[in-house]
């Protein structure tokens, strides 16, 4: 039996004003009956709120996790900025309280071990619903359904997935990057093994940097290298069984001569221990930090080629490449704005409860890419038959 979904109350609460926080704040102000932003302090989120012209449009608090809870009402949306450790007990308690959960991180096993008493209450649980995760899986979805509609689910062919995405600075320079999250959290994904599919096969890069190859997008070079865990994606994203994949990787895009200018950091993280990691962290931010003069640019590439045995074939791709501007970063603009289309698709009670990947089927990738594309985030479709 499905669940009815609990109804949204029209209050949103929004816990961190990080640098990921952009104009999709705004948009929840135009959306939601009410909204609040937790900071950690009221007047660090009253600043935050003035700083982006919404000063009298949402409400600034202090966060902690007992003052968040006692504001909390059912039906409300709790929608985490915070570093994604923090999201599990903050599902915890939106669900002993009958509030919806929506945040852009990666699901954990924490957060996934809440997911069956926040369906079992009718609540949402909304997820990987940023920039990368999140727009690469709509693109995802779209390119999986546009092949499968030439090519058949039936038919034996193999096929080429790439998906790569990166934060890079709009004007080179010497380090070819932009500090556009903690450099703590850089340097920690760089430290975790990726695990894709090459040739065919399975492959473990445990020093992911040491598989880095050149990608070109559009003409550009680029350095790409895998990100994480691909393999659980390829039933994510619906491809067919008949389907064999030659290429299935999820990955970093950097700019051309990333590998070289960072070859010391390489070196710190082959001998380092934590401590000396936390500390290297410490160094690049005070080394490479992120100025109001700074413009980013953020690149997404996700493409699929698939050749069938009969000869059939179908190849395309979304390219995103957006700079940011005086206002926002383009990682702010990417992240906040598909967090609030998604938290918007909560209070109209569009979205089921339970987990939520972003929009986790070709239908509602498409409406989501409309509706994006529609607040200013650009992108473009190839197709290649």
């Amino acid at each position: 039996m499905t669940t009815e979904p609990a109804p949204a109350s029209g209050t949103v609460h929004w816990i961190g004003a990080g640098l990921s926080t952009g104009s999709g704040l705004a948009a929840l102000c135009d959306t939601a009956d009410r909204v609040l932003l937790w900071h950690r302090t009221e007047s660090r989120a009253a600043d935050a709120l003035a700083g982006r012209g919404l000063a009298g449009r949402a409400e600034p608090r202090a966060y902690t996790l007992s003052a968040l809870a006692d504001g909390l009402a059912p039906g409300d949306v709790v929608v985490s900025m915070l570093p994604a450790p923090e999201h599990a007990p903050l599902l915890e308690r939106c669900v002993r309280q009958g509030a919806h959960f929506a945040c852009s991180s990666y699901v954990s096993e924490a957060v996934l071990e809440q997911v069956p008493a926040a369906s079992k209450a009718g609540l949402v649980v909304l997820t990987e619903a940023g920039l990368d995760p999140g727009i690469d899986h709509l693109f995802a979805h779209a390119l999986v359904a546009r092949a499968r509609e030439t090519i058949g689910d039936e038919t034996p062919a193999s096929y080429t997935f790439t998906s790569y995405c990166g934060g890079v600075p709009a004007v080179p320079n010497d380090f070819t990057y932009r500090f556009s999250w903690a450099p703590a959290g850089v340097l920690g994904a760089l430290r975790s093994p990726a695990r894709y599919l090459e040739g065919g096969a399975e492959t473990v890069a445990e020093r992911p940097w040491e598989a880095t190859r050149r990608h070109v997008v559009d003409g550009e070079t680029f350095e790409v290298y895998p990100n994480r865990d691909s393999v659980p994606f390829v039933a994510q994203y619906g491809l067919p069984d008949a389907w064999t994949p030659r290429t299935f990787v999820r990955g970093t895009l950097r700019l051309e001569g990333w590998l070289r200018a960072w070859d010391g950091v390489f070196e710190e993280l082959k001998t380092g221990d934590d401590t000396r990691i936390a500390a290297l962290a410490r160094e690049l931010a005070a080394t490479y930090p992120t100025t109001d003069d700074d413009r980013d640019r953020v690149v997404l590439a996700v493409s699929l080629d698939v050749r069938a045995e009969s000869g059939r074939s179908w190849k395309g791709g979304y390219l995103l490449d957006l700079e940011g501007d005086a206002e926002e970063s383009a990682m702010a603009r990417c992240v906040s704005r598909t967090l609030a289309l998604g938290v918007r698709h909560v209070l109209d009670g569009s979205l089921p409860p339970g987990l939520n990947r972003a929009a986790e089927t070709a239908a509602r990738s498409e409406q989501w890419l409309r509706e994006l594309a529609q607040q200013g985030v650009q992108f473009t479709l190839r197709v290649d038959r």
